[in-house]
């Protein structure tokens, strides 16, 4: 044994620069937010729980064009549409709108994918629970989480450029055409001549 090692072994070196570190993270600053009694200031475009918006008058935005549960990886989203009659305009709205949250792996393609921005979003992430049945959000609840985080969702169509920020969701209302509302085509019928009696 050299001098050196035993000189380590005498005044136990590892544990002093195992102090040394110690004592050296004493005086920097703390970098742990203390679950739940503090809570990290999520950025805009934070993928958290989905929720269905509607337009500044309470209508649905959704459409019932099945694009989200088409780009969806997972296949965790399930539409039922159907088509009703509001006055002279035909309407296609989501009878049924599902979404497995268990199966979701919040990637945002069904945001992207939906033509007026009915999904979007929000930052809430508190949503654990022992029943995962409970995880299933359906229309109700999807609409309900959209009125509670409305601005969140609002900064994530913002944060993606899918929507400004100075402008109302009214810009993003999908119009059907013409033909599909029920507007009366005029059809230019061609009037044959009445059969006059030939001259004698």
């Amino acid at each position: 044994m050299t001098f050196l090692e035993l000189v380590d072994k005498i005044f136990f070196k590892e544990i002093a620069k195992a102090m040394k570190l110690t004592f050296k993270h004493m005086f920097v600053r703390e970098v742990t937010l203390q679950y739940p009694h503090q809570k990290l200031v999520l950025p805009d475009a934070h993928r958290g729980a989905l929720c269905l918006l509607k337009y500044e008058d309470g209508a649905e935005r959704c459409v019932g064009c099945d694009l989200c549960e088409a780009a969806c990886p997972s296949h965790c989203i399930k539409v039922v549409s159907s088509e009703v009659q509001d006055g002279q305009v035909l309407r296609r709205i989501a009878t049924a709108f599902d979404i497995d949250i268990t199966k979701c792996v919040f990637c945002g393609f069904c945001v992207e994918a939906c033509p007026v921005n009915a999904l979007g979003m929000t930052k809430l992430f508190e949503y654990s629970t022992d029943n995962k049945r409970s995880l299933i959000f359906d229309k109700p609840k999807l609409y309900e989480i959209g009125e509670k985080h409305y601005s969140d969702a609002k900064a994530y169509l913002v944060a993606h450029n899918q929507e400004k920020a100075d402008e109302t969701a009214r810009e993003y209302r999908y119009k059907f055409p013409a033909y599909v509302n029920g507007a009366e085509v005029k059809n230019e019928a061609k009037q044959e001549p009445a059969n006059e009696p030939a001259p004698k």
